[in-house]
């Protein structure tokens, strides 16, 4: 018999299993944060979702820049269809739906807080303003992933029919949207950060 942390899977419902011991520890304190702010459970619910779909996304998004790109060229021909194959279709699997959920729950809790359109058109206090350049920073890092990255990956891995030259033309234009779109993650990063500060 595996032990539990031999399976992913066993490990994400343990992490669940601690993650609901520790809300349960922290509401019988009678607070949610260091700051001694009531948030509503949706509200805390869809933060958290927020943020592990956020640390998803950036995380594998910074492995391609940071690991796998710069790596490609010391890995011997004959072992690179294990990336191209095998890892990469299933690391882009994850970016995609992380950068997905962080979007989806990133909106749903600025409409939850009532900042959702001041946030957007850039338009009340420095949090508004703040928060608001972080949103659009991660919508255009969402839509890089969804209509760029993704559709040139799917030819570039031979996910969907191209030929040669086109694979290279697309693996190419993938890398330039995904080093946009590192660029554009440490800005969107620091106006969300800041954004809890203010």
């Amino acid at each position: 018999m595996k032990q539990p942390l031999e399976s992913v899977h066993m490990t994400v419902i343990l992490g669940l299993i601690l993650t609901l011991i520790v809300a349960y520890v922290v509401a019988s304190t009678g607070y949610s944060s260091a700051m001694d702010l009531y948030l509503p459970p949706a509200d805390l619910i869809v933060r958290w979702l927020h943020v592990i779909s956020g640390v998803m996304w950036i995380g594998l998004l910074w492995y391609f820049n940071f690991v796998q790109i710069p790596n490609m060229p010391n890995i011997p021909d004959d072992q690179k269809p294990a990336i191209s194959k095998v890892i990469a279709p299933a690391a882009l699997f994850w970016f995609r739906w992380g950068a997905m959920g962080t979007i989806v729950f990133g909106l749903y809790l600025a409409q939850l807080n009532g900042y959702l359109v001041d946030a957007l058109m850039l338009n009340g206090g420095a949090k508004e303003v703040s928060i608001g350049i972080g949103m659009w920073l991660g919508l255009i890092m969402w839509f890089n992933v969804w209509f760029v990255i993704w559709p040139n990956q799917k030819k570039a891995l031979g996910i969907v029919k191209a030929d040669d030259d086109a694979k290279k033309a697309s693996a190419r234009i993938a890398m330039l949207f995904s080093r946009t779109n590192t660029l554009l993650s440490f800005p969107m990063l620091l106006a969300m950060v800041s954004a809890q500060s203010i």
